[in-house]
């Protein structure tokens, strides 16, 4: 736990029930000018919610330009397409309307648009040297929280890796969070990315360079999420449920953009920029196996983390909380339908040595809980990739 730290939430927050229909308002409370570059993929097309932002923007006298070349596990190659459509459309904001992957391929749009040049030379931290274009988040996933961090993770295509940019200006400037936009998500999608919001607060929580605020968010966030997931998965119409996943997910992302992931993303990672694994299914994966390793190294935290899941922890020690804690992430796991990492029939363990040279080699290791090697990282893949 850091006792010298600082905490910068940029974004502004605005959450309610049909919020969507009022981007365009919002939007231009925080962007001037008229032209608006709009970034989404088919799916929210097809959902029929981005025509719903781009007639809100049009009440607010925005031309729209659309930008749909999105995929899961977001390319460099089409984020810098959306870069150079950006520059040549004269966007003088970018509004994006989608999970994970639309949020941060439009951080990625909204940097390359005022720096050029391709993703990769913006990997890491502070390149990022000047104002981006302002963007403006509408989340359509309980899942990444990206509409409140400043991290974009982008898949270089050429050497098959995730790379992440990081820098506060990459940071939407207006968040636009409305729980009915999840309704319409299949139940796999909506366990795969409700297991992620709760990795994200997990790692937050257990990493070394957690805080206390970011402990705060984290905790809060784990006991929105642990408890609505199996409800949201089998009801996706429960209003309640819905609520509690998307306000826990922001939660869960402002928790680890102050904090750090760990081990459980490292993984993750590896695994997407090699097979383009969903991340939310890669992380679902692993969490409970990684949970594992790191619990002898802060029994006390993962203990508190249980009980902040609901998890029944009355009268246990620390170790017996943090194994039960292991136990009902396993079993959550089953329960909403999250595969088994030997279930990915692409998968081929003479890979396992690159995956865990790319795991270990990520920047959020030194920041795992527990000292992890790349030797570590070989036995997790393979363990995990044994069980049946």
């Amino acid at each position: 736990m850091l006792d010298v730290f600082g905490f910068h939430l940029p974004t502004r927050i605005e959450i309610g029930d049909g919020l969507i229909k009022s981007a365009g308002r919002l939007a231009r409370e925080v962007g001037a000018g008229k032209r608006a570059l709009l970034v989404t993929d088919p799916g929210i097309i097809r959902a029929g919610l981005a025509d719903i932002v781009r007639e809100s923007l049009g009440k607010e006298g925005f031309e729209c330009l659309l930008f749909d070349n999105v995929e899961p596990n977001p390319k460099d190659r089409d984020c810098e397409a959306g870069g150079k459509a950006a520059r040549e459309f004269g966007a003088e904001i970018i509004v994006a309307v989608g999970g994970g992957s639309v949020l941060d391929s439009a951080k990625a749009i909204a940097a390359l648009q005022t720096h050029g040049g391709r993703v990769r030379d913006y990997q890491g931290r502070g390149k990022i040297v000047r104002e981006v274009t302002p963007l403006v988040a509408v989340p359509t996933t309980a899942g990444t929280g990206s509409e409140v961090t400043r991290s974009a993770v982008i898949t270089d295509t050429e050497r098959k890796f995730k790379m992440t940019v990081k820098d506060v200006k990459l940071a939407p400037r207006l968040a636009v969070v409305d729980p009915e936009t999840t309704y319409a998500l299949s139940p796999s999608i909506t366990a795969s990315t409700g297991m992620d919001a709760l990795v994200h607060a997990i790692e937050a929580y257990t990493c070394r360079v957690a805080n206390h605020l970011s402990d705060a968010m984290a905790l809060a966030a784990m006991g929105k999420i642990a408890p609505s997931l199996r409800t949201v998965v089998s009801e996706g119409n429960n209003k309640t449920a819905r609520r509690h996943m998307m306000v826990g997910s922001l939660m869960a992302g402002i928790a680890f953009s102050h904090s750090d992931v760990a081990a459980v993303h490292c993984m993750a990672e590896a695994l997407g920029g090699m097979y383009d694994t969903p991340h939310g299914v890669a992380n679902s994966m692993f969490l409970p196996i990684v949970t594992a390793f790191n619990a002898p190294a802060d029994p006390a935290k993962h203990a508190r983390a249980a009980a902040a899941c609901g998890f029944k922890v009355e009268g246990l020690s620390n170790e017996e909380a943090s194994s039960l804690l292991v136990q009902e992430l396993e079993n959550l796991a089953k329960d909403i339908g999250i595969p088994l990492f030997s279930g990915l029939d692409y998968v081929n363990p003479e890979d396992f040595g690159r995956l865990a040279q790319s795991s270990y080699l990520n920047g959020s290791t030194p920041s795992n809980c527990r000292e992890i090697t790349g030797e570590d990282y070989l036995r997790l893949f393979t363990e995990s990739y044994e069980k049946r």
